[in-house]
């Protein structure tokens, strides 16, 4: 297995990227289009446990708007292969000033690549 073969972190790093600015944006539609539409696919939030693709469209359609803009730091994207790959990175809320980590796990499927896990949260506030 090749890790991180230039022309598939490429790849990965578009869908990431349309992910984030989608997120930022509230575009609901490419959000639930970047989530692999499965019964497997788990995200874990900061307040929430979602199983299933049906689960985290629910959630995405109900979710609060307020404060989704952020900087990204330390983004570290790994692929294995061709067809998997993994996403991390730190996010700091630009309203709220809140810290938090977001790791994402990414499939190559017939319609592209997609989110089979994620998990968010944040961090402890700084005493």
């Amino acid at each position: 297995m090749e890790i991180n073969l230039p022309e598939v972190v490429a790849e990965v790093q578009a869908a990431f990227d349309r992910y984030e600015a989608a997120l930022v944006n509230n575009d609901v539609a490419v959000l639930d289009e970047l989530f692999w539409q499965s019964p497997h696919t788990v995200r874990y939030g900061a307040t929430e446990n979602l199983y299933g693709y049906g689960a985290i469209a629910a959630f995405r359609a109900g979710r609060p708007t307020g404060d989704l803009q952020r900087s990204l730091t330390k983004t570290v994207i790994t692929t294995y292969g061709q067809d998997f790959a993994t996403a991390n990175t730190e996010f700091r809320k630009t309203a709220s000033g809140k810290l938090g980590r977001q790791t994402q796990t990414w499939l190559r499927t017939p319609e592209g690549w997609r989110v089979v896990s994620a998990h968010v949260s944040f961090l402890p506030e700084s005493a």
